[in-house]
């Protein structure tokens, strides 16, 4: 029998990771090209949803409110504000939060590659044609469900929701569903990017892109960690 006041046994750390473009961020000067090398290595190599982020905003209060959501789109070059695209309800708590303040902060975790990149910026929403045309690729079954939720209120039981997409979905049962007027997208348009890699020791290698605003050019900088 193990003794009780024994710490439990930890899993051994993973190996660190020296796949394609380990360190060349440490040379980079812009980085949306970076994100997009990073972004593509883990979505060969993540385990689970690289497409995953963190989305932080705050409240009337200032109280920080953070939920995951799924990067839809990293817009490219020819895009005047480029920035990270998501599809949310522009009535629940992160839509009412992201709207009054205009601005927010996201988070990619990718667990497998031992990296993480912060993003911090500005908010504006998507076009009415580029919402319609991603509400359009999503399942039948999830377009149901964006007009039976009532995101972030509050319900007495699932059966309320359950019975909000059964109404819907006779309701929209021949033909197309089309996208709820409340459901849209928004843009994040970063000021800030911060790349991380692990390194052994908690050595690890920190650099920041930053500017004073979408007309300007990025300024890198090195952070201890």
């Amino acid at each position: 029998m193990s003794d009780p006041s024994d710490p439990k046994p930890t899993a051994p750390r993973p190996a660190y990771y020296t796949g394609p473009q380990a360190a060349d961020f440490m040379q980079a000067r812009e980085p949306f090209a970076l994100f997009e090398t990073w972004f593509t290595d883990a979505r060969a190599n993540e385990i689970n949803d690289a497409e995953a982020m963190g989305v932080a905003s705050a409240d009337r209060d200032g109280l920080p409110n953070v939920r995951m959501v799924l990067l839809k789109a990293l817009d490219g070059q020819e895009h005047p504000e480029r920035g990270f695209v998501f599809y949310t309800n522009f009535e629940s708590a992160k839509g009412t939060e992201l709207m009054a303040s205009g601005k927010a902060a996201l988070l990619f975790h990718w667990k497998s590659l031992r990296r993480q990149v912060r993003v911090r910026g500005l908010v504006s929403t998507t076009t009415q044609a580029e919402a319609d045309a991603y509400f359009a690729s999503r399942a039948r079954g999830s377009r149901i469900g964006a007009w039976a939720s009532q995101q972030s209120r509050t319900m007495a039981g699932r059966y309320d929701l359950e019975k909000a997409a059964a109404w819907f979905g006779i309701k929209h049962a021949v033909g197309d569903i089309p996208r709820p007027p409340h459901w849209s997208g928004f843009r994040v348009t970063p000021l800030e990017i911060e790349f991380w890699h692990d390194r052994p020791f908690r050595l690890h290698d920190r650099v920041v892109f930053r500017r004073a605003d979408t007309s300007t050019a990025w300024e890198r900088s090195w952070l201890f960690p």
